[in-house]
């Protein structure tokens, strides 16, 4: 599988000027990111297609993606999130190598997943939750993000 990854970052991500180990780098945080937003749609045992499409568009808009590099990024992340045994090898990435308001950024994101089927469960609360001590995030960063998609949830639900 890690070659499979490989190909898929040296082909499609790798940015141009950047050398090996920078250019690793960045290609692990891409997929330990995609990786917590898959985890956040699977957190209620519920997967739908709104909560598939969230991820996508997520991918896609974060990173700048092609339509055919989300997909494979995507693809290659359900993989990793199938394969880990923990949280950690995806936060332990983004908390040493994202700002304060990246990861902040990405208990949004996260959020957004969440609420994408309109409905918040507690187990995708409780995996944000432990996200954010693990990003060493504060329980205000929590819930201000939540609050804001909440906000953004409902004011897309009148339109």
């Amino acid at each position: 599988m890690l070659k499979a990854i490989r190909q898929f970052f040296d082909a499609h991500l790798q940015p141009a000027s950047a050398g090996n180990n920078s250019a690793d780098a960045e290609h692990a945080l891409r997929l330990a990111t995609a990786a917590l937003l898959i985890e956040t749609s699977r957190a209620d045992f519920d997967v739908n297609d709104n909560e598939r499409t969230s991820v996508v568009e997520a991918v896609q808009r974060i990173f700048g993606l092609t339509a055919q590099e989300t997909t494979e990024l995507v693809r290659l992340a359900e993989k990793e999130a199938d394969d880990a045994t923990s949280l950690y090898q995806f936060t332990s990435l983004i908390d040493r190598h994202f700002s304060v308001e990246q990861k902040r950024h990405v208990l949004e994101m996260m959020w957004r997943i969440a609420f994408a089927d309109t409905h918040k469960d507690k187990h995708e609360e409780h995996l944000v939750r432990k996200v954010t001590d693990l990003l060493h995030l504060t329980d205000v960063d929590f819930a201000r993000a939540r609050h804001k998609v909440e906000i953004e949830t409902r004011q897309a639900a009148r339109q």
